[in-house]
């Protein structure tokens, strides 16, 4: 028997990510309290709330495989959330401009009725080129990536923000690793190809 696959996710670019592997697959939001911890370092922020989405999602289903996944961009071990405005992904893209940072993207797999959980952690490693001012502003008025941990979209115009991109999961920048995914997917028992 397949089981059903759930993302547990709001994020629509995780949705598009995972429709890449043509797998039937379902979509619940997770419910989950995204708020850092006094403290927490952003990866193990991420691989908590990863866990804690499939969780959460796995609990109202427990005969589905559920996919949880989270993003922290990490600034010399400070996270940097979603901007959520103009201003504030102004403030963030000036901060990043000439520095490198990780993109903490952490994945788990869950199936609470077997009992499977696998998580895992694809850091990617990004260098920001010097950013103008004037640079800043016309990425983010053509693109407005406020939902974005880091305040950028490598898959588009952000691109052209950066020097370099240093990983071994392309995807887990936009994030949702596939690499990865696929592995837990296999381990849990879905047929991918």
């Amino acid at each position: 028997m397949q089981r059903t696959v759930i993302l547990g996710s709001t994020s629509r670019y995780r949705r598009e990510m995972l429709s890449r592997l043509r797998l039937p697959f379902d979509v619940q939001p997770p419910e989950v309290d995204e708020t850092p911890h006094p403290g927490e370092a952003p990866a193990a922020l991420a691989a908590r709330l990863a866990l804690a989405k499939a969780r959460a999602v796995a609990e109202r289903f427990p005969e589905a495989i559920v996919i949880g996944s989270d993003q922290v961009a990490d600034l010399d071990g400070e996270p940097l959330g979603k901007p959520g405005d103009h201003e504030r992904a102004t403030a963030q893209l000036r901060r990043m401009s000439g520095r490198t940072l990780v993109f903490q993207t952490a994945l788990a797999v869950v199936c609470q009725r077997t009992g499977f959980v696998q998580q895992d952690l694809a850091p990617v490693r990004v260098t920001f080129r010097t950013l103008s001012d004037a640079a800043i502003e016309q990425y983010l008025r053509a693109e407005q990536p406020y939902d974005c941990a880091g305040s950028a979209k490598s898959e588009g115009l952000g691109i052209a923000l950066l020097d370099a991109i240093d990983n071994d999961d392309p995807t887990a920048l936009v994030g949702l690793p596939l690499i990865r995914t696929c592995r837990m997917l296999r381990a849990a028992g879905v047929e991918l190809l």
